[in-house]
């Protein structure tokens, strides 16, 4: 059997996920990682690691596991936190969970591990490894979704390498939710019926604006409305059929993001600083007295103006496409690479738990463009779109515009 260092974080499903591995027989280690000092911005007050690290410690104990404690908090500053505060100063909105499993979890923690003598390293994600071995004898290792739809975690794996995959476990990602909690309770394990961890990855819940004004200051600026009238709108091309192959003009025109000018809409509030604010958000704005909700429609970090429009349906919400630049097309699975001028069929998401739409996937000198079959709601600059091909998770790369 092998020796499998887990990532013990004080939840129900690494408690579990380490459970199952001692079953399989293997030699488990359990390894809890301290990511995060500053309370700047979060919610409880209190860095969340302190209960984490005891939840840990009581799991450990019940499976009669050796636990070691490693501070990462320097690499997570520099490798998420800081590219975080890069993005939204740019008007972007990037997925700091996709960025710590990427370059934490599965990088500076699986370092960590080999320092134990890991032969591999397990996590309590939601989803599930397949290996196929090729033609030639080398294995391709298949990222495939959580058996569980509703806590299925693979969006948040999908920029992870050959090379990271091949030394990663996923225990419970055969397992539904309530089995998973039914296992620690049989166990006796402490975190049986502890909530699940929400907010950013190892910061927790925080009030965003506050945490990010850490490096982003406030600055006043103007809230503009746009009306569903507005011309442009009108102008969009219209979506191919299904059979119809567009042209690399029609991708680029249906991919490209509204822009819009003072001019085109009429001031009606003001706002602390563009940065702060995201494609989609109906929350924080501070504007009342309408009959439907106002979402951000676009942020413009350079004049800091916001636009907005009135209601779900709003079409500056809606556009049928998105282009990724060459330089950030990931493949999971590198037998599926695609070459400039293909085009496939895959279903898609752009943001965690979002129902899977389908979707053409086109590889062009200019980039990767997702052309949807219905136009898509908050498409935003920063976040990631992940393709299946049924329950594998085949490539992703980050959505610029």
């Amino acid at each position: 059997m092998a020796r499998v260092v887990i990532g013990l974080s004080g939840g129900v499903d690494s408690s579990v996920a380490a459970w199952l591995l001692r079953q399989q027989g293997h030699e488990v280690i359990g390894l809890f990682m301290i990511n995060w000092h500053d309370t700047t911005g979060t919610l409880e007050g209190d860095c969340p690691w302190h209960d984490d690290r005891l939840f840990a410690e009581l799991v450990a104990k019940k499976l009669d596991i050796p636990l070691h404690v490693v501070d990462l908090s320097a690499d997570y500053r520099t490798r998420v936190v800081d590219y975080m505060f890069a993005e939204y100063e740019r008007g972007r909105t990037p997925n700091p969970d996709v960025l710590c499993n990427r370059e934490i979890k599965f990088d500076v923690f699986l370092r960590e591990a080999l320092k134990l003598g890991a032969d591999y390293v397990a996590t309590g994600h939601y989803c599930r490894k397949e290996e196929e071995l090729l033609p030639d004898g080398r294995i391709v290792y298949r990222l495939l979704a959580g058996s569980d739809p509703n806590k299925d975690q693979s969006y948040f794996l999908c920029q992870l390498s050959q090379e990271q995959l091949s030394r990663a476990l996923f225990p419970v990602g055969g397992l539904l939710k309530p089995e998973v909690r039914r296992i620690a309770a049989e166990q006796g394990l402490a975190t049986a019926k502890r909530k699940d961890s929400q907010g950013i990855c190892f910061v927790g819940k925080v009030d965003l604006p506050v945490f990010l004004q850490q490096k982003l200051a406030s600055k006043l600026g103007n809230v503009h409305e746009i009306l569903p009238s507005w011309p442009k709108y009108a102008r969009k091309p219209a979506m191919p059929a299904p059979d119809m192959e567009p042209s690399d003009e029609e991708l680029a025109a249906l991919a490209e993001p509204w822009h819009y000018t003072v001019r085109d809409g009429k001031k009606i509030g003001e706002h602390n600083g563009a940065h702060f604010y995201t494609i989609g958000q109906r929350k924080g704005l501070g504007i009342g007295g309408r009959k439907e909700s106002l979402f951000i429609l676009a942020t413009d970090t350079v004049q800091n103006v916001i636009y907005v429009g009135e209601g779900d349906a709003h079409p500056g919400l809606w556009r049928p496409a998105l282009r990724i630049l060459p330089g950030d097309i990931h493949w999971v699975n590198p037998t599926r690479e695609m070459k400039v001028g293909e085009s496939a069929r895959f279903s898609v998401r752009i943001r965690y738990r979002q129902p899977l739409q389908g979707a053409r996937l086109f590889i062009r000198r200019e980039g990767a463009y997702l052309l949807f079959d219905e136009p898509q709601r908050g498409i935003t600059p920063g976040q990631f779109a992940a393709w299946y091909d049924g329950d594998e998770l085949v490539g992703s790369g980050v959505i610029d515009a």
